[in-house]
């Protein structure tokens, strides 16, 4: 497939995210990964620097920029989630124990602004964790803020995953996402209200099992480690490939509905601090500045993603 739509993957892998990557990089993706930055989140940027390398390393991805960035919130204290994604941020399975390559002396920040500002308005950010290098890059030079396309992130819902009203990646840098949010670039949004619906259920495990080939292998692995902990958690029965969503949308926008909504962020509730508040019935009177993904074809999504674990043969 051509690859003609332009990303830079901002996360910080992560399980879903590793996945998100895989499945950008395959042969049915149509994306063209300009760079992947890194940034604090599932655990401490370094470790999720050098996951993102090493995944590279597990796919053959040697000729995509590899940038560091933020190492804690605009103004919080930094959170991570060791209880859902071990340690290392990818515990389960086997990850070469030094990534062939280093990343680039460059800030993750630095190497946003650079590239969209060098682009022709069509590099979309695809945000997988914390927004905190977006906001960042945005604060530094707003210049290229009318340049990005638009911005495809994993994060938010109508309800937590972290607190009662957050999820994970709003609730780490709420002030980050409110910047983002507010900065009038269009928003593709996946909450927790979509990416609840695209779970990794044993039979789903098994069936990806049957791809014969070590990327197939490796994804496995990495759900089944993933799964586990969210049946222990949350009680799920599997994990929920989160990040994954917004790759899939970018190469197969009829998997998903959108809603054109109003989306702020919280930053200053005792209980709600970084609770999305999701108009979804219009009752602000507000301007939508956010898609707002509320369903999901899971046959869709799951063959997506075979046909791209089945396309590294």
């Amino acid at each position: 497939m051509e690859k003609n739509t332009k990303v830079i993957l901002d996360c910080d892998p992560g399980h879903d995210d590793a996945i998100a990557i895989i499945l950008a990089a395959s042969k049915v993706s149509n994306l063209k990964i300009e760079a992947i930055t890194t940034v604090a989140g599932n655990v401490e940027v370094e470790k999720n620097t050098l996951n993102a390398l090493k995944v590279c390393d597990i796919i053959g991805l040697d000729d995509v920029p590899v940038a560091q960035g933020s190492e804690r919130p605009l103004v919080k204290e930094p959170e991570i989630a060791e209880e859902i994604h071990g340690e290392t941020g990818l515990d389960g399975p086997l990850l070469p124990k030094v990534p062939s390559r280093k990343a680039m002396e460059t800030h993750a920040v630095d190497l946003i602004i650079e590239k969209v500002l060098e682009s022709d308005n069509d590099i979309t950010l695809v945000p997988t964790g914390p927004l905190t290098n977006i906001a960042m890059a945005m604060i530094k030079e707003p210049k290229i803020i009318p340049k990005i396309k638009e911005i495809v992130l994993m994060g938010g819902g109508t309800f937590g995953n972290w607190s009662p009203a957050a999820e994970f990646n709003i609730y780490v840098d709420a002030e980050a996402a409110k910047v983002v949010f507010e900065s009038g670039v269009p928003i593709k949004m996946f909450g927790l209200d979509v990416t609840h619906q695209a779970i990794a259920t044993d039979d789903i495990v098994n069936d990806l099992s049957k791809i014969d080939n070590p990327i197939a292998e490796f994804v496995v692995e990495l759900l089944k480690f993933f799964s586990q902990t969210y049946k222990e958690f949350f009680g799920f029965e599997g994990g929920p490939i989160h990040d994954a969503c917004t790759v899939a949308y970018l190469i197969d926008p009829t998997i998903f509905e959108l809603q054109h909504v109003h989306v702020d962020v919280e930053t200053k509730g005792e209980f709600t601090y970084g609770m999305t508040s999701v108009d979804t019935l219009g009752v602000t009177k507000k301007e939508p500045n956010t898609h707002f993904a509320y369903k999901l074809d899971s046959e869709k999504f799951w063959n997506l993603l075979t046909r791209a674990l089945e396309s590294y043969n």
